[in-house]
């Protein structure tokens, strides 16, 4: 029942899955908690590892198309899943160990999965809600929810279909019933009538997208092919480019040469690109790139920070978005960092000057505090660097402090021909409802495309095929609920989960003085 629980997960996750089926994948694991927590034999925590673990290889082995450290992303995940499993079941058997209590989960899940965007091995891409990217009409109601009401709608459900098939009493067992097909039901109904009544606001924007196309492994990192990379940049644009283009957006780490923020005017990019401006002034550029800085004196101990040498001299190193016009340039570092490929955590510290990656980066990159937008005339865009763009609430931030476009800038590439650039793909549907913003996405290769305000694909491109597209969108300035409050059900769960814990401690330890009294 354990395995069947892991594939459930499995055949329901994007793209090919059944979304569906996650309304179900986790009645096998909470059946059989029931059972052991009635007093069968049987670990909890032993049987949920399986099935964590299953979901986990067989959604996400395309990370190690990228990094070795893909066995620790699914073996620690898998660990910290069945950990959450068994604390709610250990707390169930404390507080209220009946079907009610089975309704505990659904806080302790939720504050993992919020947990996910903070501690320092963040991995959010398996968070329940995400599942809905391939049934966006579903879930129109991420405006004013985000994911989490996804994963709590999800854990509701489960729990009642299994209260449902454990209860003895006929009677409950039809009211579990009609109330999990009731909560299936209303929330697809309400989202397919607010799909088919929204309408789109804002200005009009023409957006040109490029995909460059260029290897990862190869050629965008080979330092004979930089001014190469750039170039095809410029001729992809001046096909699609009009005197109404006001956005070019490129890829992630197209830029390669090395920009060294104090010296920006010696960025042979720029030069090229800066040409590029000058023919078509209406417009600006906004692409990524590796940047430096030097650490200021006395902020050497700085975890980031690098070592020249044996020199004096440090420095950091950012993995950085940048927009370029006919003013200046601007730029934003990202702030959401891949784990064990741009971040070594600081308990690590032994690992500073390394990266678990297949030689490409070294040591952890320097980031920014909080979410940044860059302006180009009166539209402000949110420009997401890859990974960010998995984290819903992080780029609600864009939104909330005025983005009216938001923009997804990444490099797709290293995973290969795999089910990770289309997962990755998929999440920014969700981007889009959730802030009502439409999303433009350039992928170094993989799937570039633009998405409306409703979360459907207006255009895409190809897998591994040079392309540039063009997109008419509306910008929109006004916030949705969950722009303005983020993710606020994972905080009340996060508190919810506080006061559980708290209230197992205690008893806990009443529990055992009684005990011993005795």
């Amino acid at each position: 029942m354990a395995v069947v629980s892991g594939l459930l997960l499995w055949a329901a996750w994007p793209v090919r899955g059944l979304a569906p089926l996650a309304f179900i994948a986790l009645v096998p694991l909470l059946y059989l908690e029931e059972r052991i927590s009635k007093g069968e034999k049987g670990s909890v925590f032993g049987l949920s590892y399986i099935a964590f673990l299953i979901w986990n290889l067989l959604t996400t082995y395309w990370v190690w198309n990228a990094t070795p450290a893909a066995i620790l992303a699914w073996t620690l995940n898998s660990l910290f899943m069945s950990t959450v499993f068994w604390a709610f079941h250990f707390t169930k058997m404390k507080l209220h160990n009946s079907l009610i209590g089975n309704f505990l989960l659904i806080p302790y899940w939720m504050a993992f999965e919020f947990l996910h965007y903070f501690w320092a091995v963040k991995w959010p891409w398996l968070n329940l809600g995400n599942v809905f990217s391939t049934c966006h009409t579903w879930v129109q109601w991420y405006s004013v929810t985000g994911v989490a009401g996804g994963t709590s709608w999800i854990l509701f459900v489960n729990i009642l279909i299994n209260n449902a098939l454990c209860s003895i009493d006929k009677k409950t067992r039809w009211w579990y019933t009609g109330v999990a097909v009731t909560l299936l039901v209303m929330p697809v109904i309400g989202s397919k009538i607010a799909y088919s009544q929204y309408e789109e606001k804002g200005q009009d924007v023409e957006v040109v997208v490029i995909q460059q196309n260029c290897d990862p492994w190869n050629e965008q990192f080979d330092s004979q092919t930089y001014d190469n990379v750039i170039r095809k940049n410029v001729e992809l644009a001046e096909r699609m480019v009009t005197p109404a283009t006001r956005f070019v957006v490129s890829s992630e780490s197209a830029i390669q040469e090395g920009i060294w923020l104090d010296k920006m005017q010696d960025v042979r990019a720029f030069k090229i690109l800066g040409e590029f401006i000058e023919r078509h002034p209406e417009c600006c550029f906004v692409i990524g790139g590796t940047t430096y800085e030097w650490v200021p004196k006395g902020m050497e101990d700085d975890f980031p920070a690098r070592q020249i040498g044996e020199t004096s001299k440090y420095y950091y190193a950012h993995n950085s978005a940048l927009l370029i016009d006919t003013l200046n340039v601007q730029h934003r570092n990202k702030s959401q960092l891949v784990v064990g490929v741009e971040a070594i955590p600081e308990w690590m510290g032994f690992l500073k000057n390394f990266s678990i990656t297949m030689g490409i980066a070294r040591g952890t990159l320097k980031t920014d505090p909080y979410a940044r937008n860059m302006s180009f005339g009166k539209h402000q865009a949110g420009v997401a660097i890859c990974y960010e763009s998995a984290f819903g609430g992080y780029v609600s931030e864009f939104a909330r402090k005025g983005a009216d476009l938001l923009f997804v800038i990444t490099n797709d590439g290293w995973w290969g021909d795999t089910p990770g650039y289309k997962q990755h793909f998929e999440f920014s549907k969700l981007r889009a409802i959730e802030n009502r913003r439409c999303v433009a996405r350039s992928a170094n290769t993989g799937k570039s495309g633009f998405f409306n305000q409703r979360g459907d694909v207006i255009q895409k491109t190809e897998y591994w095929k040079e392309d540039v597209i063009k997109a008419t969108l509306k910008a929109n300035p006004s916030k949705t609920f969950y722009s303005k409050h983020g993710d606020y059900l994972y905080r009340i769960a996060m508190w919810m989960t506080f006061a559980l814990l708290l209230a197992t401690m205690v008893l806990t330890i009443l529990g055992r003085l009684r005990h011993g009294k005795r």
